[in-house]
Formats: structure tokens, sequence, C-alpha cells
């Protein structure tokens, strides 16, 4: 049978904890034609794959209901949007349960004082019918949820946080309305006054509480997905009949011409075509600065056009645009688990079933051993069930995963899984390529140097009228430098390129020869005076051409693929971190110790192949190093495949960004550093989500055994449990894990 091997990533509802998740994902992998299934309870969803031959999604929808839960999937017409908003239905319960139990544990704790029963109208088995009523109507309307839930496990013998509750909850519960209803059926020993409505009541009351805030605080956890996500208008100005006029964004297609006026986004990717302006690309690169553009250069959709207006072809729209790629990209890396995240899954796997054990053997001991009172010995082992509710232990690495991935995004750093994340902070060496990485990626003049009474000025806009006619690399960066100083070029006449060579050209009556030392000797221009400065630019990695004006030697040019502003900064920073840096390059020894010496790296290997750089790579890791590596281009895709954590600048090739486990929007090596320390501050988010969500339950399981904890307490202390690991995630947004 041919294998249809497919990929989804769906919502799944009615999870509370990391149980839920251990159980979806045991349903899910036990299904036939199902590779791999991955549930996150941070992000709720589930992302399985399958062979379309054997499984189907509507199949595995059947399969997780029948474990007590909802996979939303296409076939099922279903919605994850469908009813109301899960926050609104959490803060109606909460608000009945709230109301309600206040008094209920303000009477229950005042009528056990002798005054209030002197001044209360009512006596004691009428204040507990009271106390029954209220209580009856919170764990019916507000309580329902986990009593639901709890009765679908228990008929497959099965359990979860939502058994926890509901059995600790219920007994004290059923326990007391028993003795309220029928007295005689208990030991006179037995006084009517011992009621645990309040404890029911408070329980109910304090969970919900938790599970609100921790539902809220998990919105704000994806706010920079959310930011993303709103970030492209509604509308394009599209050219139709030689006129533009808005047309709805689903309507744009490739090809289109698209005008954006100043103080508007860019509607989707494209290249301009005339105009220039900045654009200001900070929700994308991180990068605070706006970027200038002109016709030719890429925009990107979402991004805000701020002083001019632009015409651009639409070269990618929906999907495909860079905008929809990172959303893409994030929400993937969300839904992934990092490898530490394994021991929160093998404890959740059997935590509920030895809680419930540990509660059992609670009450035995105490009833049966230490002779205390039945109502005693249950509420002890009440306690121990519910402080040990597993929610913080299911959110604590999916919630740090969450919000450093969006913070990620939000700095220009696309992690495209948990696992890189995670290595990513680990790494002892990184590799750097040298063009495009290191260097900008394209020739610009470095050096002007006139001779013989010609000013540098003069020279250079001679040069660049004839150079203007080629469109070889260094022609244009000579172009480019004349441009940057202002200079208004003339027409060449007679344009000549020598191939290899040089050009030539007669500007304002002048002729101009501008190139190598082969094409001078040809025209009769002496070029030995500038012998000494040539060999020392040389040196220096540049490259060197020749400029004559009416055969006398008018000054020499160097050219340079020049490191980028950031990069020597940017390796001092990795060398301060314990990294150790290494370029490697195809280049020639000279220019890559040239460049090397400016960006201060600690090992330079040049005249690679791009299967050197992959061999480099190994040789490292079989030393015991914990490899990255940094590239944009073909070349590098060997390398980038070969490394522990590879990283792609995103000006680079698709094979490079695809390749790669994480792409580096903004062009510069500080998005390298950002990286390293956001993969460092979120595993140290995450052991320390893990550290609380272990030690409510390491120490509050033996209190809760021993009686030093009530059920009250027990309750609030693992409502907030969860409270603080997403709390101490969310520091993570700004910087702070």
């Amino acid at each position: 049978m041919e294998t249809k091997i497919q990929t989804i990533t769906v919502p799944v509802k009615g999870m509370t904890c990391a149980s839920c998740v251990a159980r979806v994902e045991k349903v899910l992998k036990g299904m036939e034609g199902v590779d791999k299934a991955t549930v996150n309870l941070a992000t709720e969803k589930a992302t399985v794959r399958f062979d379309a031959a054997v499984a189907s999604p509507l199949a595995m929808a059947q399969a997780v209901e029948k474990a007590g839960y909802t996979l939303i999937v296409p076939e099922t017409g279903q919605t994850a949007a469908a009813g109301e908003d899960p926050y609104v239905v959490l803060k109606k319960e909460f608000t009945i349960s709230a109301v309600l139990a206040v008094p209920v544990m303000v009477l229950s704790m005042i009528s056990m004082t002798d005054w209030f029963m002197e001044i209360s109208p009512i006596g004691m088995h009428e204040m507990n019918t009271l106390l029954l009523i209220a209580t009856t109507v919170v764990m019916v309307l507000s309580g329902k949820r986990f009593f639901s839930v709890a009765w679908k496990l228990a008929k497959r013998f099965e359990a979860d946080m939502n058994t926890l509750v509901a059995v600790g909850t219920g007994v004290a519960y059923l326990y007391s309305a028993l003795l309220v209803l029928f007295p005689d059926w208990f030991p006179e020993s037995v006084n009517t006054m011992d009621v645990y409505f309040d404890t029911a009541a408070a329980i109910i009351t304090l969970i919900l509480l938790g599970k609100m805030l921790e539902l809220r605080a998990k919105r704000k956890a994806s706010d920079a997905m959310k930011g993303l996500l709103s970030i492209q208008p509604k509308t394009a100005r599209v050219k139709r009949d030689d006129a533009f006029m808005e047309v709805p964004i689903m309507e744009v297609a490739v090809g289109d011409i698209i005008q954006v006026r100043p103080g508007e986004k860019v509607p989707v990717d494209g290249i301009i075509l005339s105009g220039s302006t900045d654009v200001d690309e900070s929700m994308m690169t991180g990068e605070s600065i706006p970027v200038p553009k002109a016709a030719g250069e890429r925009v990107l959709g979402g991004t805000l056009n701020t002083t001019g207006s632009v015409e651009f072809r639409a070269t990618a729209v929906g999907s495909d645009t860079m905008l929809a790629q990172i959303v893409r990209l994030v929400e993937d890396a969300q839904g992934s688990k990092a490898p530490i995240q394994s021991l929160a899954d093998s404890i959740a796997a059997v935590f509920v079933p030895a809680v419930i054990g540990i509660a059992l053997v609670t009450f035995a001991v105490g009833y049966f051993v230490a002779g205390q009172e039945f109502s005693q010995a249950m509420i002890h082992s009440i306690a121990v069930l519910i402080i040990a509710c597993p929610c913080a232990l299911g959110l604590a690495t999916p919630t740090a995963i969450m919000v450093g991935t969006g913070r990620g995004a939000s700095e220009g750093v696309l992690i495209k899984n948990a696992e890189s994340l995670e290595r990513a902070g680990a790494v002892t060496m990184v590799a750097l390529d040298k063009t495009g990485t290191i260097t900008i990626g394209k020739p610009s003049v470095t050096d002007i140097v006139p001779f013989n009474d010609f000013t540098a000025q003069e020279m250079l806009r001679l040069a660049a009228s004839v150079e203007q006619h080629s469109e070889h690399p260094l022609s244009q960066a000579v172009v480019a430098a004349a441009a940057a100083q202002g200079a208004v070029l003339a027409t060449a006449e007679g344009f000549l390129a020598a191939p290899g060579s040089g050009v030539t050209g007669k500007v304002e009556g002048r002729s101009v020869v501008i190139g190598k030392d082969s094409i001078m000797s040809e025209s009769l221009v002496n070029i030995a005076a500038a012998k000494e400065q040539v060999e020392q630019l040389q040196k220096e990695g540049k490259t060197v051409i020749y400029v004559g004006i009416q055969r006398k030697l008018a000054g020499i040019i160097a050219i340079a693929d020049t490191i980028r502003p950031s990069s020597a900064e940017a390796v001092r920073t990795l060398q301060g971190m314990g990294i150790h840096v290494a370029m490697l390059t195809g280049d020639n020894p000279v220019t890559a110790q040239a460049v090397a010496r400016q960006a201060g790296v600690d090992e330079v290997v040049a005249n690679v192949l791009p299967k050197g750089k992959a061999e480099f790579i190994k040789a490292k890791q079989a030393e015991g190093r914990i490899a990255a590596m940094v590239g944009d281009g073909i070349n590098d895709a060997p390398a980038l495949a070969q490394a522990n954590v590879s990283m792609a600048m995103a000006s680079g090739t698709d094979v490079a960004m695809e390749t790669a486990d994480v792409v580096l929007m903004k062009h510069d090596l500080t998005s390298v550093v950002r990286a390293v320390r956001l993969s460092r501050d979120t595993i140290r988010t995450i052991k320390q989500n893990l550290f609380w969500a272990f030690i409510y339950n390491v120490i509050g399981i033996p209190l809760a055994a021993f009686g030093l904890l009530s059920p009250t307490v027990a309750a609030a202390a693992m409502a907030f449990s969860s409270v603080s690991v997403i709390g101490n995630s969310l520091r993570l947004r700004f910087g702070k894990g």
C-alpha cells in the first residue's frame, strides 16, 4: 500500500494538566498509521504525523473523544472558536462559586462559636441545611466541569487532575451531606457540627480562580503571536486598468503592481519598481531604525512605509509571504517539545494514580492505625488529592517555550522548534560564513587615493561616469560611492568593456580608463607611483583598480566586501559568553585573514569548499564541542545540516533557510547573540518552572499526609502554582528570564 505521510496541527479542548497531555498523546500514538504525536498544554494543540492511507483526522478525533477530550478537525464540522469564550465561561462559574462560597465559609466558621449560636434565630441543623443547599449549587453549576470529565475517565479506569478535584471535593461534600440528611447513620461521637461544606466550596472556588488567572496569563503569553498576526493590512492599493484602487488583501495576486504611500503598511512581499523610501521593519527584524529602500530592493508585507511613496510588484501573497512563514514557524515551534520536558512527561504519566494511592494510604493509616476519627482521616486524604494537581507540571515547559519563541519572533530570531531552542544555549563553538554573514555581502569602496594633482572627488566622478554603463559588481560599487558623495555623473561616450581587464570611455572630452594594471599598460598609463599603496591595500584583502585620465594616473580605488558594522562587537560578545568563534570561507587566505582581523574571530579556515565546511563542523563535534553554524548561501547548506544548531540569515538563499533551525531576520551577527541568550534565558526559566512545579508537590503532599495542611490551603497553593509558573514564563517577554 502506498504511504501518504501528512502532518496536521489541530486544537485540543478539555485538557487541564500534564496527565491530560500524556493521555491524549498515548491515544494518538496508539492508533495504527500514526508515526508521531505531540500535544502542547499551553497552546492546546496537537501535532500529528500520520499515514493518510491508514489513519484519518476523523478517526483521531473519535479516539480522543472516547478518552474524554475534543480534537477539533475539519471533518467533525467543529471550529476552535465554537461556543462561548472559555474565559467568559470560567468567569461565570467562578462568580457563582465565589458568591456562594464566601458566605458558606464565613457561616461555617462563626457557627462554631458559642456567641453566634446564642443570637442565631435558627439551630445548628438548620444552619447546616442552608450550607448544604448553597454548596450543592456550587458543586452542580461551578464544579460540574470536574465531575463530568472525572466520570468519563473513571469508566475507562483512568484519572487526571479533574479526578483529584472531583474525588477530593466530592468526598467532603458527600460525607457532610449524609451527616446533615441522615445523622442517625453515624455514631454519636460524630457531632453534626463536623461538616465540610466550606472545604468543598472553597476548593472549587480557588481552583476556578486559578484556572481563570491561568487562562488569562496564557493569553498574555501569546501576545507576540497576536502582534505578528495583526500587522498585515486588510486592503492594498493595486493597479487596475491604469489606475490604483483599494482592493481586499485576499484579491492581490503575484505580479500585481501595488502603490504604498507614506505612513501606510506594505500589504504583501514584493520588489520596488519606482520611488524610494525608508521602511520600518522592526516587527519583522527587531531593528528599530528604518531601512532605506529604492528600486530593485525587496519589501515585506506588514512592514511600515515611513517617508516616500513607492510602487512595487507583488512577489508573494497569502501564505507565501514572509510574515505568513514567520507565523507558521512560530506556531510550529510553540507546538513542539524541548528534550528537557521528557522528565515532566515521564512523571505525569504515573503521577495521578500515585497520588490517589498516597491519599488512600493516608486515610487508611490515619483511620485504622493512628486511630483518627473518620472525618479527620478523610480531610487529610482530601488535602493530599488537592495539593497534588499537576497543572503547573504540565505548563512548566510549554509556557516558557511559547513566550520564548514569541519574544524571539519579535526580535527577529525565528526558532523552528523547541529542541533547537534548547540546544542553542549549550553551543560552545560558532562557525561563521564570511560573505554575507560577517561581511555585508557586496563590494563597496573603502579607499580613494588620488595622484597627479587630481582631487578624489573629481577622479571618482569621472570614473563613475564611465562605470555606470557596466553591470560588473566592482563598477556598481564605484557608482554607489560617487552617488553617496552626491556626485552628478556625466554621459560617457565610446564606452568599451574589456572582459577581465577594465572599461574605457570619454567623459567631457577626456579619455578615461579604469581597471587592472594590464589595461593601464595598454592605454600607456604609468602606474609605478601607486605601487607601494596598491601592495598595502592588497595585503588588507582589498581589490584595487586604477583610474587613468588623459593617459595620466589619476588615482586608485580600493574595493572590498566590508564587514558589517556590528560583526566585531557580536564576535566579542560571543567570546565573552565562552563561545569559540571560527570563520569559514572559500575566499583566498589574504582576504580571509584581513576580514578575520577586523572581526576578531578565534580561528580562520580559507579556500574551503562546501564539503570542507561540513567536515570542519564534524571535526569540532568529534572534539566534544556543540557546534552552531551561521550562513546564508547554498554553499553553507551542508555545514548547516551537520551542525548541532544551524542559523541562516533571512537575506540568504531559500535552501539555507530551509536547512537551518533558526532564521535570523536581522542581517547581522547580533541576532546570533540574541538567539543564544534567548535560549539560555528560556532554559533557565523552564528549570525554574519545573522547580516550582515540583516543590509544591514535594513539600505539600507530605504536609497534607501528616495533617499539617488543610484542603482549603492546599487548593489555594495548587491553584496559584500554575499562575506562578506562567508568571515566571511571562518575564521572558522582557528579557528577564
